[in-house]
């Protein structure tokens, strides 16, 4: 259905993809994998119209094919879903799915009747549940991902790529989208899976092709290759093991942070949990459990019924992030691009963001010698790889970008760090760098807070895990109990009745 031969894409004198070959047959599932920056959503965006390649061929059904802009290639029956959200967010589901192809009737006006019909239809389609009438931003990621889903599935579209679809998602709704997935199959749709969940791909897709450094590395199917080997081809090297060992725990370690009463509503369940110096805490639940919203109320981002702490010892209220700032307490974001980054800014620029006062000369000055010698050190503590301190953020790869806020943080000599899904989005080399970056902090004396709703991630990286439900605590375990079976008990029924 689908051919890219020898597909080369150059901006100014930088070559970013190096003649790229991709194989499409109608009625499968394709993996494109590589790490970030390997060049796969500039391939898409080729495919989709929204750049044009400098060299290489796009056949469709064996006819070769020029698109002049995504219409053109909606209109051959591409669609797309891009991991970055591409919703008005004031506009509802429907308004959004239809948008700039409006229904209309006779007279030319808007046939909404019509257009919510189709939307519900494409939504009961996906099986998952998403108010079709309130402002997008009013819902959750999870359900501003299947409007992006529904949208590339209203346009009936014969070849559709999705990336990083699951990265938000529940199992549970990643099983419904791994359903229609296969229903689309059956039809005959193409599908083009970009995901860095690899057991994803062994689960749902048919061959797979890598990129690695804009180059293709090769094709094969599901069926012919392992996990280590995949690993191998993406990174180009082997990866021992995905989290790094568990050190023992220190019986009189400093408890940071004792959260003595977190309630987020009147009546909700009461949080109490202890953060001590060297440990990662995660927090565990499925979506919507509370385990953010907890954060920020401690942080005081986030209103509370009660919220009652003690920071090394002593009774604190925090009224915002900048007194958990001045307590040493640093945030990196879920959405990092949102709330975590200005991406149109430099390196340095967000390295220093909230700290001129360090780098103040004069009471007025800056001194940009000693702004830009911090800047590469913390840099270079992390490893992140950019052409210097000066790059701009938008840049550079999603795990790149992760880096740059942890080296923020790092900047600031933080006590206790909060890392909100910590690698989504991120490839399999990044994270296993910034799981070692984690342990590493952990092992100067740091507290860390992880939140993440993957399983094997808060299994592999928690010394103890708090389980949440329904807004609040319902157990912590630590030692043999981190293990996903009780983890996910707990967090679906808040007992272990029938956990061994």
């Amino acid at each position: 259905m689908l051919e890219l031969r020898a597909i080369k894409k150059s901006f100014g004198r930088i070559e970013v993809l190096h003649g790229v070959d991709l194989t499409l047959r109608g009625g499968e599932i394709h993996a494109l994998l590589g790490e970030n920056g390997a060049g796969k959503s500039t391939l898409m965006k080729i495919l989709c119209g929204i750049l044009k390649p400098s060299e290489g061929t796009i056949r469709i059904d064996g006819e070769p094919r020029e698109f002049a802009d995504y219409d053109e290639a909606i209109g051959a029956g591409i669609g797309i879903v891009f991991q970055e959200f591409s919703l008005i967010p004031h506009m509802n589901a429907v308004e959004n799915m239809f948008l700039a192809r409006e229904k209309r009737g006779r007279l030319g006006l808007l046939d909404r009747r019509a257009m919510r019909a189709r939307a519900a239809e494409v939504i009961a389609r996906l099986g998952v549940d998403v108010p079709l009438d309130v402002p997008v931003n009013r819902l959750s990621v999870a359900q501003q991902q299947f409007v992006e889903i529904g949208k590339a599935l209203s346009l009936d579209a014969r070849i559709l790529v999705l990336d990083e679809p699951t990265a938000t998602l529940t199992p549970t709704e990643t099983e419904h989208l791994f359903a229609v997935m296969r229903e689309l199959r059956r039809q005959g749709v193409a599908i083009v899976f970009i995901s860095h969940h690899l057991e994803d791909i062994f689960e749902i897709c048919d061959r797979i092709t890598v990129l690695r450094d804009g180059a293709f590395v090769g094709e094969c199917a599901v069926s012919e290759i392992d996990n280590d080997r995949l690993v191998e081809m993406m990174v180009g090297r082997r990866i021992e093991a995905s989290f790094p060992p568990k050190p023992a725990r220190a019986p009189n370690a400093a408890v940071m942070i004792a959260a003595e009463a977190i309630r987020l509503r009147r009546g909700g369940p009461v949080s109490r949990f202890e953060l001590r110096s060297g440990e990662i805490l995660g927090f565990a639940g499925l979506v919507g459990s509370g385990r953010t919203e907890t954060v920020l109320a401690m942080l005081g981002a986030h209103p509370a019924a009660e919220c009652r702490l003690r920071i090394e010892g002593r009774e604190a209220r925090l009224r915002g992030p900048d007194e958990a700032l001045e307590r040493g307490i640093g945030l990196l974001p879920e959405s990092r691009k949102e709330q975590g980054l200005i991406t149109s800014f430099s390196i340095l620029q967000n390295i220093s963001l909230n700290n001129y006062g360090k780098y103040r000369r004069n009471h007025w000055f800056i001194d940009r010698r000693r702004e830009l010698a911090a800047t590469q050190g913390a840099m270079e503590q992390v490893r992140v790889k950019a052409q210097g301190p000066h790059a701009r953020v938008d840049t550079l790869s999603g795990g790149n970008q992760q880096k740059v806020v942890i080296a923020r943080w790092l900047n600031h000599q933080m006590k206790v760090l909060i890392f909100d899904e910590p690698t989504r989005g991120i490839d399999v080399g990044a994270k296993a760098e910034i799981y070692a970056l984690m342990r590493d902090f952990a092992a100067e004396g740091r507290a860390i807070i992880m939140i993440s709703s993957e399983l094997p991630e808060v299994v592999g990286m928690s010394d103890r895990v708090c389980v949440f439900r329904s807004g609040g605590i319902v157990a912590t375990v630590e030692g043999e109990d981190v293990n996903a079976e009780r983890i996910m008990t707990f967090a679906t029924t808040g007992r272990v009745d029938h956990v061994a």
